[in-house]
């Protein structure tokens, strides 16, 4: 089973992931995050918060990745928070982790802002920062 929440807030939007997402599920997260740009106003970040998220296969990282290239194609930046550990050395494994910028929760990438201030050491940094921190 897969949801996805969305949320506005005053500097951006939250996606809350929760569940498996798959090859099944990755069409919803299109669906919902994608939506259609004409009538997107939102403006900031958006933050796709992890935290419930129990699997993440291969069409799960495509749908992130599509969510990253057409969010930064309207200047909107994509954040990662609360990524699971096993999703986190999934980036590391695949170079991922140079592309998705990770913060410890969705609050916090909301706070850094659009480029967001230098985080503090194990939050907020990029995930393969955080793979050579916790070696």
């Amino acid at each position: 089973m897969f949801s996805v929440d969305v949320g506005q807030e005053e500097r951006g939007t939250i996606l809350v992931l929760r569940g498996e997402l798959d090859f099944d599920s990755a069409v919803q997260l299109d669906e919902v995050a994608l939506g259609d740009p004409a009538h997107d106003t939102a403006t900031g970040p958006v933050v796709a918060d992890l935290a419930a998220l129990t699997f993440c296969d291969s069409s799960g990282i495509s749908a992130l990745l599509r969510l990253h290239r057409r969010l930064s194609t309207r200047g909107r930046p994509f954040l990662l928070a609360s990524v699971p550990h096993p999703v986190r050395r999934l980036f590391a494994l695949t170079g991922l982790d140079q592309i998705f910028t990770v913060h410890a929760d969705a609050h916090e990438a909301l706070a850094a802002g659009p480029a967001g201030p230098a985080p503090a050491p194990g939050a907020g940094t990029p995930a393969r920062q955080n793979r050579k921190e916790s070696a």
